[in-house]
């Protein structure tokens, strides 16, 4: 019984790790449509994300299953209950990808007003946050996991900074407005992609110890 209980939690964690495959890819291709302007990039990752909201069925599916037939023990548990949270987060990840898509499409048939140097890197520490969040979990990495958490400051300046530049635009030239607010919307979906990482990793640190990060 002891071993087919194994078995599933491994199959749990490959579900997992392929979930945050997924998300990555699509929002690559949500920057990538962003940063070229490709409506039809955008189209693609804003379809995606219904694959993603399967994948999150999926994973709920397994995990009422092992409670429900595998009775776990407390540390098996906590394991199953943060993989039903993470995977919340993972998908709110999908719906931000799918969320700068529209905002794409909206501006694709303007120049952009700024670089969006800062936006990309916001994106390339957010991913890599969720990858390292994912590892930190099939791993039960609790140093990589809390290393995770203090990177989201990192994802917090560049929004800051996207913010700021977007407000001296504005100043310089009322009618950049409507561009301004639609980027400074895809930075704040950036930006919340970050939070959403960090609370896999809190979840994956309730996990490992049982305690909630602002109790360590």
């Amino acid at each position: 019984m002891r071993d087919k209980f194994q078995k599933e939690l491994e199959e749990l964690n490959e579900e997992i790790i392929e979930m945050g495959k997924m998300i990555v890819y699509d929002i690559q291709n949500a920057v990538k449509a962003l940063v070229t302007q490709d409506i039809n990039l955008a189209k693609e990752a804003i379809q995606y994300d219904s694959s993603i909201d399967r994948q999150e069925r999926n994973i709920e599916h397994l995990c009422l299953k092992l409670l429900l037939e595998q009775q776990p023990v407390a540390g098996d548990l906590r394991i199953i209950s943060s993989a039903l949270k993470m995977i919340t987060d993972m998908e709110r990840i999908g719906d931000h990808a799918a969320d700068i898509s529209e905002l794409t499409i909206l501006m694709a048939k303007e120049s952009y007003i700024k670089h969006l140097e800062h936006i990309q890197l916001m994106a390339e520490i957010s991913m890599t946050m969720l990858s390292e969040s994912l590892d930190a979990y099939v791993e039960k990495d609790l140093k990589k996991a809390e290393a995770v958490i203090k990177r989201d400051d990192e994802v917090d300046d560049l929004f800051d900074k996207v913010k700021n530049e977007l407000i001296n635009i504005i100043h310089e030239n009322v009618n950049d407005g409507e561009q301004a607010a639609n980027l400074l919307m895809a930075a704040k979906y950036m930006e919340r992609i970050g939070d959403h990482a960090t609370n896999i990793s809190e979840w994956v640190i309730f996990s490992i110890t049982g305690k909630h990060e602002e109790e360590q």
